[in-house]
């Protein structure tokens, strides 16, 4: 290749990069029209682009005081669903969906590129890969309809039919993509307001409601690749991949012991039901969805939230944080460093390269929350309820695109908007994009004719 043709290439995770701006920006501009405000006014720019990057990275944190219901029309609802679509999906998804329709065979340039952004190590499959992707969006959100629909069909309100049809759409989309957006009311799933949808529901449909939607954030968040590998290359449990059985065991481990931490926290002291613990564990895994009132929650309570806010969900799924797959690096890395032994699970044995990218992650997202969050405080700490606690909270939810708050958001200044925007964009794109490109550094390093002497440096 000439020096004038690498000039002209675009690495690929910029394309991803630039493509989500793209999709934010113009977002934000039919968000601030007035035909997507319920009192046709012209919206706020910033709180546009706020909730626009926030559907975007499906995060769900909202800057609209009486939330969705209450500040956007129909025209404002579906603007953000389809961007909840696409980013639950990942712009590249969508754009190798609509090549492989148009073309017949997608060209080895355009493979390439999609192989790397979607993190697959092989480029002959990702079209293929890609339209399972797809089918597997697509039967999840329409189950997920189907099973709303007992309940928005029978509410109580003055809802017409179509109103309640996109009630249980917009929940479907919202809960697979770990998007956290709804369109209840103020307050979410909470029953707690009487302006609530769900004030009145009764107890069978509300708790119907959690179930359901439990199952589409679990299932959103596994990641696609092993959803494909359990349902569609159907193989037996013993030879399935160690990156599903890693995301399988740590999802499990991961719910049995958020719930059991609310449970010994909130649900002993009557602050929370054993449900509510058991939805909190569930939704704390970047989908954003609140049956309770985060802000009163225990200290304990919250600081485990911030912690599954922060792991997150699984690579190449719905949702973000470092990801389960990074921290049970970092945690058999360690297991297997007290034992004198190589990192190995699975019977399989994982390179340096992994462990390196894995502590790298995780420094650089704990970087950038405490950074994120001394600004935060700095601009807004004089005001009533931007305590330290709400605040690491809030910039927990942000990058983890979780979405759950304990209802600070909407006060927050024009500074502090921008900075939870910029943690909502890198902890959808950053960790992943970055250390991509990092690591064609590092694979230089391997590929060199000498190396160092290696030499031990005094720790502790």
């Amino acid at each position: 290749m000439s020096k004038v043709e690498k000039k002209k290439t675009i690495s690929p995770y910029l394309l991803v990069i630039i493509s989500f701006l793209v999709v934010i920006l113009i977002g934000s501009l039919l968000l601030t029209l007035p035909i997507s405000h319920s009192d046709g006014e012209w919206g706020k720019f910033i709180d546009s682009f706020f909730v626009s990057t926030s559907a975007t990275c499906v995060t769900g944190l909202n800057t609209y005081k009486e939330g969705l219901a209450g500040e956007l029309t129909f025209f404002g609802q579906a603007i953000v669903l389809v961007m909840i679509q696409i980013g639950g999906l990942g712009f590249i998804t969508i754009f190798a969906f609509i090549i492989s329709i148009f073309q017949r065979r997608l060209k080895f340039k355009d493979r390439l590129f999609l192989s790397q952004a979607v993190n697959s190590t092989t480029v002959s499959q990702v079209s293929r890969f890609v339209g399972r992707v797809i089918l597997i969006v697509l039967i999840a959100e329409v189950v997920g309809f189907l099973a709303g629909l007992p309940v928005f069909l029978t509410l109580d309100g003055n809802f017409s039919i179509s109103q309640r049809i996109w009630m249980s759409a917009f929940t479907s989309v919202s809960a697979f993509n770990n998007a956290g957006f709804d369109i209840f009311g103020k307050y979410s799933l909470m029953r707690i307001a009487e302006n609530s949808i769900i004030y009145n529901m009764p107890d069978w449909a509300y708790y119907y409601m959690l179930s359901y939607i439990m199952v589409l954030i679990i299932l959103g968040g596994i990641s696609f690749v092993a959803i494909i590998e359990i349902f569609f290359n159907k193989r037996k449990p013993r030879q399935w991949s160690s990156f599903t059985r890693i995301v399988l065991l740590s999802t499990g481990v991961l719910l049995v012991l958020g719930t059991g931490v609310f449970m010994l926290s909130d649900v002993i002291s009557g602050n929370i039901s054993p449900f509510d613990a058991l939805f909190q564990s569930v939704t704390t895994r970047t989908a954003g969805f609140a049956s309770v009132d985060q802000a009163n929650l225990s200290s304990v309570a919250k600081t485990m939230s911030c912690l599954l806010m922060f792991i997150g969900g699984s690579p190449i799924g719905t949702a973000g944080g470092i990801k389960t797959t990074t921290i049970f690096m970092i945690i058999i890395s360690f297991i297997r460093f007290v034992q004198g032994k190589n990192i190995v699970a699975f019977k399989r044995q994982y390179n340096r390269l992994s462990v390196i990218k894995a502590m790298s992650i995780v420094f650089l997202a704990v970087l950038i929350i405490i950074v994120s969050f001394m600004l935060i405080i700095s601009l807004d700490g004089y005001q009533d309820g931007v305590d330290a606690e709400s605040t690491f909270f809030e910039v927990f939810s942000a990058f983890g695109t979780t979405g759950l708050t304990t209802g600070i958001t909407p006060q927050l200044s024009v500074g502090s908007k921008i900075v939870l925007c910029i943690l909502m964009f890198f902890g959808r794109l950053g960790p992943i994009t970055m250390f991509q490109i990092f690591q064609g550094n590092m694979e230089k390093e391997e590929s060199r004719h000498f190396k160092y002497i290696e030499t031990n440096v005094i720790i502790g």
